[in-house]
């Protein structure tokens, strides 16, 4: 078992909500209440559930940009929770963050060399001062970016390579842990399997460990080595990836399972598919005992007095981290197992591609014709009829009537 390089220990962060003349604090949005987990080194933790769950607000925690309201956070053996001044640079320099959004994270008055340079000012004894472009350079280049784009400015660029850009900022101070809150969220799709498969190439070669926060439950089990759940501010299961996707054991988990797209036209309508009934409750003021039990289909009245404790529970095979009184394996969908098949070649790398030109010589099931094929023959003549003469002036295409000779014309 690896190392543990980071530990978030019974965290929470509870929001006031101030009412009246004198602000009076009238209550409290539970945001985060009462998270635990250990982040093994080069270990990817994927963190899911539904917006408002507390998700970036545990990212922002962990990397002491809120300030808990009690528990703790461990990084190397050591409780940075109170740290500040000198202390907490030096422990920032180990945890660093990938901002969910790529156009307002970047500052628009910066050019890219002063944004992924500018943690090296912060912490300038990391590089000298005489080697920070040749640095930056070099971040560019490891996230797949031109390194002569140094001078140019984030408008430049499109949304996933300001992603790259906020990738390159974030392993700029050589880090141990990656906090990404959402960073393929803003993207297309295309571009999100680019950015993972980089992200997947850093950890490799600098052996980072992420906590990888989404809403995207496709992307988390392609990146992550174990899963959290959370619901309204606590984590409802925690285990590895394929104990969480395979053999799901909380209530809300397989819900949750249940409404992911299913790519296989042939497996359309053979999955069991959970409709959850009513609304997420407010985090200023959550149910009693179990959270979920205003939601859930095995709710009794157990579990609307007690609240289940996040302990190992069965699942069929072993047992992981569950928070249900009744928790028990339930197969959503059966699916199969492609690890080892060839990745599509228009996603697998890391660079930014042209797409116009890969669907040839993909064959028919790529979209496209065999080269050296009398159908891509074919479509070399078509081409050649439709553009006889390519060095031939444009015609104007603006005039309605054609000139006749003679015609006498004002120009203007």
């Amino acid at each position: 078992m690896p190392e543990v390089i980071l530990s978030a220990q019974d965290l929470v962060k509870h929001y006031p909500i101030r009412s009246g003349v004198l602000r009076r604090v009238a209550g409290q949005v539970k945001a985060v209440d009462g998270v635990s987990f250990d982040l093994h080194k080069g270990e990817t933790l994927g963190i899911v559930g539904e917006s408002g769950c507390g998700k970036s607000t545990l990212g922002r925690l962990l990397m002491r940009l809120e300030e808990p309201t009690s528990g703790k956070v461990i990084f190397g053996g050591e409780d940075w929770s109170g740290a500040s001044g000198r202390k907490l640079r030096q422990m920032r320099r180990n945890i660093q963050i990938v901002f969910q959004d790529p156009y307002t994270s970047l500052n628009p008055r910066m050019t890219v060399g002063d944004i992924v340079g500018e943690p090296l000012e912060i912490h300038s004894d990391v590089v000298p001062k005489g080697g920070r472009r040749k640095r930056v350079q070099e971040l560019l280049d490891l996230v797949g970016l031109n390194p002569e784009h140094i001078n140019r400015y984030p408008h430049q660029f499109s949304g996933g390579q300001r992603q790259r850009i906020g990738i390159a900022r974030g392993i700029a101070l050589n880090p141990s842990v990656l906090v990404c809150d959402e960073p393929v969220s803003a993207l297309d799709v295309s571009v999100q399997a680019q950015v993972v498969n980089l992200m997947e190439k850093l950890q490799d070669e600098l052996g980072l460990a992420y906590v990888f926060i989404a809403h995207d439950l496709s992307v988390v089990r392609h990146i992550s080595d174990r899963v959290g759940v959370m619901y309204l501010g606590r984590m409802a299961e925690l285990g590895e990836e394929d104990e969480v996707y395979s053999r799901p054991t909380h209530p809300y988990t397989q819900a949750l399972l249940s409404a992911v797209p299913v790519p296989d036209p042939t497996l359309r309508g053979k999955r069991d598919q959970i409709v959850l009934q009513g609304d997420v409750p407010s985090p200023a003021n959550p149910p009693s005992g179990c959270r979920f039990h205003t939601r859930c289909w095995k709710a009794q009245e157990v579990c609307t007095t007690d609240e289940p404790e996040l302990e190992l529970r069965p699942d069929g095979l072993g047992a992981h981290l569950s928070r249900c009184h009744f928790a028990e394996p339930r197969l959503i969908l059966e699916t199969v197992d492609v690890s080892d098949l060839e990745p599509d070649t228009r996603f697998a790398g890391t660079e930014v591609q042209d797409m116009s030109d890969l669907g040839a010589g993909l064959g028919a099931a790529g979209g496209g014709e065999d080269l050296g094929s009398s159908a891509a023959d074919a479509g070399v003549e078509r081409s050649s009829a439709l553009h006889p003469d390519t060095d031939q002036a444009p015609q104007d295409t603006t005039r309605l009537v054609d000139e006749q000779p003679g015609d006498d014309r004002p120009t203007r």
